[in-house]
């Protein structure tokens, strides 16, 4: 049995923290930050409300979508690394808030590549039959751990949701559905993208507070040079094993953290622009969600098909990776 994507959802906050607004917060400015990443500006969730509160909103966009009642859904997977609270799970929160009381779920701690391994998961729970309906959520509050001090790190990121419900194919549907994925872990990059403390290692205390060590640290030319690499190779090996060329894919989704990253890796796989959606301009690096926010756009602009082969492809902390093939199985909307 192979699963499939049947609906697709996103969630971005109105509010808008552009270029311009950053300069006045740290030394940059809009150029700099545009040409070094793509990014014009991003979005940021109220203070007041958490990470379950996207992912709501993204779950209620899918639901609404394929005409489901929240308790018809058998597992919800959260990827994210900005959990409310770090216990109980942000799937917890979001099966209350959805008022699904029939499904059980956990969260999934992948970084950037969370989403890419959250649908890698639920998609053995539809494959080995013990379930029919997965919600997959890619959530993350990123103002939320970005210190707006650092301006190497706090012109990157922004928050937002995305999520997709996987089903069965058919049998009358013969290939479509998720045809491949590969996922690689190399815990020697942990050192350079991390969130030094608050974990059991090191709990908060005064002085790691002080120390600013609740935030997001990143090397970002370390993570530059792997993500190059090993975003374009893993994107490559999954056309290559599947005999697949560069005109056979319809779409590249990549994660959206830096332009320059996207533009390696799609000229490495020999890929035209048109061929590679980007959102990074409008919602900076948004961690788990970039890559179902962006297939939830990409759907609704027309530029899915079914039929279509589609690749995913992110690179995250741990160092993690991977990628991933679609045979997409959804029809286009109608036009409006």
């Amino acid at each position: 049995m192979r699963s499939k994507i049947t609906a697709v959802g996103h969630f971005a906050p109105s509010r808008k923290l552009t270029n311009c607004d950053l300069e006045k917060m740290v030394n940059t400015n809009d150029e700099w930050i545009r040409t070094r990443t793509g990014i014009k500006e991003r979005r940021v969730l109220d203070p007041q409300r958490g990470t379950s509160f996207m992912a709501i909103k993204a779950a209620e966009m899918v639901l609404a979508q394929r005409g489901l009642a929240p308790d018809e859904i058998d597992v919800i997977i959260v990827a994210t690394v900005t959990p409310d609270q770090l216990v109980p799970a942000a799937a917890a929160l979001v099966q209350k808030g959805l008022k699904a009381g029939k499904c059980w779920g956990f969260d999934l701690n992948g970084g950037c590549t969370g989403f890419l391994c959250a649908v890698t998961t639920g998609a053995q729970f539809i494959e080995s039959g013990a379930h029919q309906r997965v919600l997959v959520i890619g959530a993350d509050k990123m103002s939320a751990i970005v210190d707006y001090q650092d301006r190497n790190t706090c012109v990157l990121f922004g928050d937002a949701a995305g999520a997709v419900l996987l089903e069965p194919c058919e049998e009358a549907e013969g290939d479509l559905g998720i045809r491949d994925f590969i996922l690689c872990l190399d815990g020697s990059g942990s050192e350079y993208l991390k969130i030094p403390a608050g974990g059991s290692l090191l709990p908060a205390t005064q002085e790691t507070v002080a120390r600013r060590m609740h935030y997001v640290y990143q090397d970002g030319r370390s993570v530059f040079k792997h993500a190059v690499k090993e975003m374009a190779d893993v994107a490559t090996r999954i056309m290559t094993r599947n005999n697949l060329g560069s005109d056979d894919i319809r779409l590249f989704i990549p994660h959206q953290a830096n332009y320059r990253i996207i533009d390696a890796t799609a000229k490495k796989m020999g890929l035209a622009p048109e061929q590679v959606f980007i959102n990074i301009a409008r919602y900076g690096n948004t961690t788990a969600a970039t890559i179902p926010m962006a297939m939830s756009e990409a759907y609704r602009a027309g530029r899915l098909g079914k039929g279509d082969w589609i690749i995913l492809a992110a690179f995250g902390a741990g160092f993690t990776w991977g990628s991933m093939l679609l045979k997409w199985a959804m029809t286009q909307p109608a036009p409006g």
